[in-house]
């Protein structure tokens, strides 16, 4: 099954003009190329800095990283259920997902969503991401989702949960906490995240 989920020459072609379209929206958005402060880092390790989310790897790139196995586990589920009817809409799983996280891109960074972190979250200072940190945080979702078609859904599982202990040790937050306090925040997950 897991080569069947793997991507054929159109669906490969479909996400190189995604990940242009979505880079083109960036720009049009007038989201700023690189970090402000002008240097290009492979790693930025300062959550709570205006140089978070501007770089090519944080201590967000895990929950990105985990979006890539988790649209993995769906598409294995929906080509389940598509099989079952004679579709043949598998090899798209890829191009499919990075629409997805594109889209999540480019919303998060519009003010809307921008001033609801500020309100909910403890990203008091945060101002959307750099084209080239939302550009990486595809390419985390994307290798997430081509190592979980390469591995048993067991490692996968095991990766992604290591992840999540990971920082919500180090940094007092990961994906599941971003999604509990962007839609139903909790102000004594706000208070914990604070002390950190």
């Amino acid at each position: 099954m897991t080569n069947r989920l793997m991507p054929h020459r159109k669906a490969l072609i479909a996400t190189g003009v995604l990940l242009a379209a979505t880079l083109a929206i960036l720009f049009a958005m007038d989201r700023p190329p690189i970090c402000t402060c002008g240097e290009i880092k492979l790693w930025h390790g300062v959550v709570h800095s205006s140089g978070n989310s501007q770089h090519i790897t944080d201590w967000y790139s895990p929950s990105h990283f985990i979006h890539g196995i988790i649209m993995y586990g769906l598409a294995v589920l929906l080509w389940r259920k598509w099989a079952l009817f004679g579709g043949k809409p598998a090899k798209w799983a890829l191009p499919i997902a990075v629409l997805v996280e594109a889209a999540w891109e480019i919303s998060e960074n519009t003010p809307a969503v921008i001033n609801r972190y500020r309100e909910v979250t403890v990203s008091f200072g945060y101002s959307g991401d750099s084209i080239l940190n939302s550009m990486a945080d595809i390419g985390w979702m994307m290798a997430g989702f081509l190592l979980a078609a390469r591995i048993p859904w067991k490692v996968s599982l095991a990766i992604a949960v290591f992840f999540e202990l990971l920082t919500l040790w180090i940094i007092r937050d990961n994906l599941t906490l971003n999604v509990i306090m962007l839609f139903w925040p909790i102000e004594a997950i706000k208070q914990w995240q604070g002390m950190g």
